[in-house]
């Protein structure tokens, strides 16, 4: 069976990550298969929303320790310059929004390509983890961009350095995630989402995830003009066009992507 299943339904893509025997840690098949559906994702027109999520008990444990570990396996610079980091980039600049469902425990590489993605929900018995410490290295797959961002300098350098393991609700409250659903309510809750996305003016979300994703390095003037930059963009698309004359007729927008 593959170990990354794939579908599209109702503009959204599909993604599972699918090793449950392994709480679906990535080795190099699947991360390598997970960069391949992902560029089927930005080419795709018909895509207009990307959804990720694991397969069994858990979103994804990080790195399998056992292809490490094999004689004839990747080392750590392989994996991080072919595997882990293609990943996170492709999540970010994918013109289309990025949904991680997280249905269980989330470590190591697999807690921070779900913090790469642009809206993150849980089920309330999920969990997260930088677990590299406890193996004597260091938070990648952007994990030490993205998380101090997320939830500050001081939260975040904690968990790296200590490993702690945080429940749904301390991940919420902490700023590192969008909602936390019961467990049996996720996979309707974020469905909900992905299609309310996908229903959106898509050019509009690519022009929103680009300048958030340069708010990260610019100055605020900086920023101010990128902001006239695309909102000029944003106006000239049929998805603005159809926004004002849906709202001056009073009925619910229909909008293209376009």
């Amino acid at each position: 069976m593959s170990s990354i299943l794939f579908e599209i339904k109702n503009s959204i893509a599909f993604i599972t990550l699918n090793r449950p025997e392994k709480l679906n840690a990535f080795n190099q098949d699947m991360a390598l298969l997970l960069q391949k559906k992902l560029d089927i994702c930005a080419a795709l027109k018909e895509i207009r929303c990307v959804y990720i999520t694991g397969a069994g008990k858990g979103f994804c444990a990080g790195q399998d320790i056992e292809e490490i570990a094999h004689p004839n396996g990747p080392d750590m610079e392989t994996i991080l310059k072919e595997h882990f980091n293609p990943i996170v980039s492709r999540i970010r600049f994918i013109t289309k929004p990025v949904l991680a469902v997280i249905n269980g425990v989330a470590a190591g590489a697999g807690a921070n390509i779900a913090l790469a993605c642009d809206i993150v929900v849980a089920a309330e018995s999920a969990s997260f983890i930088q677990a590299f410490s406890k193996i004597g290295l260091i938070p990648d797959s952007g994990g030490t961009f993205f998380l101090p961002r997320l939830i500050g300098w001081q939260r975040a350098s904690a968990l790296m350095m200590t490993g702690d393991k945080i429940t749904a609700q301390e991940a919420l409250q902490m700023g590192m995630l969008y909602k936390v659903f019961a467990d049996e309510e996720l996979g309707t809750a974020a469905f909900s989402i992905a299609t309310t996305l996908a229903d959106m003016p898509t050019k509009a979300l690519a022009y929103i995830k680009h300048v958030l994703n340069n708010s990260a390095v610019h100055t605020l003037e900086q920023q101010l003009v990128l902001e006239d930059q695309f909102q000029q963009r944003a106006s000239e698309t049929y998805d603005f066009k159809e926004g004002i004359k849906s709202f001056l007729e009073k009925r619910k927008p229909i909008f293209k992507g376009e």
